[in-house]
């Protein structure tokens, strides 16, 4: 069972452990904490919220083998002043940056929309300071058969264009696709 640990805006205040980590990335309003929700089965363990740009700090959890989550703030739009976005996206890309056991980053894209300008220029960043991001396609339960199918041509041709090899479509709402990312946490955390 995942727990919360602490929240941080700087690097003298993150969690200090010495075992591997992995964060969740997105836009505002993504679904970064419901799918962190889902991840670890508890509605409440991440904040949850229908406002964009909620999330504006470095939220970590950890579970009793030591596996620990990182929830970041989302990149975007959210109804925040330009100084304040500012000082979440440095703070977000110091962490990137300088975090040495982070292994991965989940970047979760909206499956309604695909990889947006604000994706890429993030999948950019992650290949630019050599950090491996898995894309997960949340809110598949918004799509219809019809999107559905555009979805995965969608994915076909940006696995092309951005280089990644691995990929989960998964819906908090509805569970599809959380136990097969959860197996990929796992993997990478090698809890």
């Amino acid at each position: 069972m995942f727990k919360f640990i602490k929240s941080s805006t700087q690097k003298s205040d993150w969690y200090q452990h010495n075992n591997y980590e992995i964060a969740f990335w997105g836009r505002s309003n993504v679904g970064k904490s419901s799918l962190i929700n889902a991840l670890v089965g508890n509605k409440k363990m991440a904040r949850v919220s229908k406002t964009p740009g909620r999330t504006q700090l470095l939220n970590f959890f950890e579970n009793e083998n030591k596996a620990v989550f990182v929830d970041l703030p989302g990149y975007g739009y959210a109804r925040l002043s330009k100084t304040k976005i500012q000082t979440m996206m440095h703070m977000v890309e110091e962490y990137l940056i300088n975090r040495e056991n982070l292994k991965a980053v989940y970047l979760l894209i909206d499956s309604r929309h695909g990889i947006s300008a604000n994706d890429k220029n993030v999948i950019e960043f992650l290949c630019k300071i050599n950090l491996m991001f898995i894309p997960v396609y949340t809110k598949a339960d918004k799509l219809n058969q019809k999107e559905k199918n555009q979805l995965l041509k969608r994915i076909k041709a940006e696995r092309q264009q951005f280089q990644f090899d691995n990929y989960y479509i998964v819906s908090a709402e509805t569970h599809f696709g959380v136990n097969e990312l959860a197996e990929s946490v796992s993997n990478i955390l090698e809890v």
